[in-house]
């Protein structure tokens, strides 16, 4: 069936994937919030490829290397729960490589060469996504 020139691809379950999506939404909104604010109380930037002040490992960010990405991949898959439809989990993974090849690939090669054995220790003992 198409919607306005494009196949609908609803999800079904309802209204039991509502639910479970608008608690997914919340949870990842939660842990990407946990993380700007440490940025917030550590008085660092939020802004990816801007200098950082301080390498972050408490709070959020023993959970995650990166809380904020890793809760805004939460919630977009509680969102496409929420609004029930299958295309924005088929693209999920897309938008992940995306963000982990632009983003996340450089911050990391920064984050090594501006706290060097800081960043690797952190890194061994802390997953990039959850």
């Amino acid at each position: 069936m198409a919607v306005n020139g494009v196949v609908a691809f609803p999800l079904g379950g309802r209204p039991a994937t509502a639910v479970v999506g608008a608690v997914v939404t919340v949870l990842g909104l939660t842990l990407a919030f946990a993380g700007v604010a440490a940025v917030i109380r550590h008085r660092t930037t939020i802004v990816p490829h801007r200098p950082v002040a301080t390498l972050l490992t408490g709070g959020a960010y023993r959970l995650s290397r990166n809380p904020m990405y890793t809760g805004l991949a939460i919630a977009y898959l509680g969102l496409a729960l929420l609004f029930g439809s299958w295309w924005p989990l088929a693209l999920w993974p897309l938008v992940i490589v995306t963000v982990r090849q632009l983003v996340i690939r450089p911050e990391e090669h920064y984050l090594t060469q501006r706290f060097g054995q800081a960043y690797t220790d952190y890194q061994s003992r802390v997953r990039r996504w959850l």
